[in-house]
């Protein structure tokens, strides 16, 4: 079955009550995930970034201020694995950094690394050695890059993605997909999409992949950088509801035509022999 990933990423803008809504959302869609992104701001923002000046919900501050803003402390991540187990969702992130990753190895047992992330061979190497169920993404990397990010992660699942928010269909590439299964053949292989709508995504579970994640959003009006390329509420349910037709729909393995009972039905109403 297709596991479905609801991509909370930043849109909860630091708000435990709306990273909540977003979860039991997610869980009521029939996604098996949730996750959320861990940062530790002090190390992933860089330093001529830091001071800079920057206009938010809660006034005029720096973007180092901005990100601590957006940021659960780890009282609040243990809060949210909680409600989690009571509404029955799997809770986890995308480590950005080491603080970040050994902070989330105490409450999960699965980790992501975004694709800013891959090129981190320290990162990758000790989220490895944390947690039991490792997934990468692709996204601004050459070949290379992908294959030294999967023999120092050595993750679990590879997820194709184009890391443009939103990114044109035209540049989205989905039969990489298929390149991707035929290199790593003991791997499981994912979409990650940032595109609009959900034709595309549909396109990349028939095209083989085996994971999906969507960013999701109660509102693309709501602030924040990622709301616009996300999905809203009933976006999300057609999402999961389309996945799981598409892996009826292509249930049967290649081989020889089947005739089902509701045409053979038909063909005695129809043809003469």
């Amino acid at each position: 079955m297709v596991k479905v990933i609801a991509e909370i990423g930043i849109n909860h803008n630091g708000s435990l009550d709306m990273c909540k809504k977003m979860m039991l959302l997610a869980k009521v869609a029939g996604c098996e995930y949730a996750k959320i992104q861990k940062r530790n701001p002090d190390v992933c923002v860089p330093e001529h970034q830091k001071t800079k000046r920057r206009m938010t919900p809660w006034g005029e501050m720096s973007y180092l201020e901005y990100k601590y803003k957006i940021e659960f402390n780890e009282e609040q991540i243990k809060e949210l694995c909680d409600y989690a187990k009571k509404i029955g969702i799997i809770f986890f992130a995308s480590v950005w950094d080491v603080d970040s990753a050994r902070l989330m190895a105490k409450y999960t047992t699965i980790a992501k690394l975004g694709s800013a992330s891959i090129t981190d061979s320290e990162l990758c190497a000790v989220t490895r050695e944390l947690f039991d169920y490792v997934i990468i993404s692709t996204g601004m990397s050459t070949e290379k890059e992908v294959e030294k990010a999967v023999e120092s992660a050595q993750p679990d699942v590879i997820m194709h993605t184009n890391s443009t928010y939103p990114c044109p269909v035209e540049d989205l590439n989905l039969r990489y997909i298929e390149w991707l299964s035929k290199k790593y053949p003991t791997k499981e292989i994912g979409w990650s999409g940032h595109e609009y709508g959900l034709v595309t995504t549909y396109a990349g579970v028939a095209l083989g992949a085996t994971w999906v994640e969507r960013h999701i959003t109660l509102d693309r009006s709501l602030w924040g950088s990622d709301q616009t390329s996300s999905i809203e509420p009933d976006g999300l349910i057609k999402l999961v509801k389309g996945i799981r037709s598409i892996e009826k729909a292509t249930q049967y393995p290649p081989g020889p035509r089947k005739q089902f009972t509701g045409e053979n039905k038909k063909k005695d109403s129809l043809r003469k022999k």
